[in-house]
């Protein structure tokens, strides 16, 4: 005797059964449990309920270092955000990235790290700033192919700081201008900032009252050249998708050349 498969609780005429669920609206709420399950884990979603599959990352409160701060601060792991970068690049079912990011900044190595990858990735990435993306956060923004900030957001750019014991030798203070031409030439090469400029602005000494540096609000950051555009999740979601559209029709371009060749 054949085993009975079990179907699904789902129908495809609602209205027999108004009370159980069609099976477009099944597949719906399976998607969103899947999303929410990601969320909870990991912080970051792959959306595949739309018309491209992306992947969504969040960059929030302190990117982590080499120290694992303290259970009552939010913080982004980057030994959880570089695998994952991998993946997304290495993924032919991911079609591209965005970043979301609202951080107060961090560990100065872990942050080039990410936007390391960030900037090396072939796939469609936008980056978004929302509510903050502060010190260490500006040269993740920056690293995306296509960046926006939110009209209320703010970025603060400020010298290299260290906490702790230091030494009050010359050769500390040459290895923070070392660290602060690192972060400088990275920010400079992928945004429209000059580096003099971008060192005016971090050397500020008229704006903050317990340090040096420059907070810009959105316009202000689009206005020097740091950001792109400016803009909230639509805009950076409709530029995603415009540049996944140009990349998959430079794709089958390619792929109907070689496939004439072949001929």
């Amino acid at each position: 005797m054949a085993d009975k498969k079990q179907t699904k609780n789902t129908v495809q005429n609602p209205a027999e059964h108004p009370d159980v669920p069609t099976t477009a609206e099944a597949e719906k709420l399976e998607c969103a449990e899947k999303l929410s399950d990601m969320i909870i884990e990991s912080g970051s979603i792959i959306s595949a309920c739309g018309k491209y599959t992306v992947q969504c990352l969040t960059i929030i409160g302190q990117i982590e270092g080499h120290y694992i701060l303290s259970p009552q601060t939010k913080t982004t792991k980057y030994e959880h955000i570089i695998p994952q970068l991998v993946a997304v690049e290495q993924s032919e079912a991911i079609d591209g990235l965005l970043i979301i990011l609202n951080t107060v900044g961090g560990d100065v190595e872990a942050g080039l790290a990410i936007a390391e990858l960030v900037a090396g990735m072939t796939k469609p990435v936008v980056s978004l700033v929302l509510g903050g993306g502060h010190s260490i956060g500006v040269p993740i923004a920056v690293a995306a192919k296509k960046s926006f900030i939110a009209k209320s957001a703010t970025m603060t750019i400020h010298p290299v700081r260290m906490n702790g014991l230091m030494l009050g030798v010359p050769q500390a203070f040459e290895y923070f201008q070392r660290m602060q031409r690192r972060i400088t030439t990275f920010v400079t090469d992928n945004s429209d900032i000059s580096p003099e400029r971008y060192n005016e602005l971090a050397m500020n000494t008229d704006e903050l009252v317990m340090d040096i540096g420059t907070i810009l609000d959105g316009s202000d950051a689009v206005e020097e050249g740091l950001i792109g555009n400016l803009g909230s999740l639509n805009d950076a979601v409709s530029a995603l998708y415009d540049m996944i559209d140009k990349a998959k029709a430079k794709e089958k371009k390619k792929n109907t050349k070689s496939a004439r060749k072949t001929k």
